[in-house]
């Protein structure tokens, strides 16, 4: 994180991400190899994020839908409003 800024900046959340997809590997015990085969997304792509967060946003979602998290990223733009309509119908209250 910077450290003039509490907010984190895209950078700090690139290597976050990053850092919890190499996590999510390896608690499938894939390798990176294993990972780029299962996923489409080459292995160079995949050491580079893992290394520097950086990645394709379609290689990203690839790799999310392997992981079984594609679901996460279709709700990351909703307007707030929606996301709690969601959620009330959703809750198995």
């Amino acid at each position: 994180m910077n450290r003039f800024n509490i907010q984190k900046q895209p950078l700090d959340v690139m290597q976050e991400t990053a850092e919890k997809v190499r996590v999510l590997r390896k608690s499938k015990k894939w390798s990176q190899e294993e990972f780029s085969q299962r996923s489409g997304v080459s292995l160079g792509s995949l050491k580079r994020f893992e290394s520097t967060g950086q990645i394709s946003f379609t290689s990203l979602l690839k790799l999310g839908h392997v992981l079984g998290r594609l679901s996460e990223f279709e709700s990351l733009f909703m307007q707030k409003e929606s996301r709690d309509l969601k959620q009330l119908f959703s809750d198995k209250s």
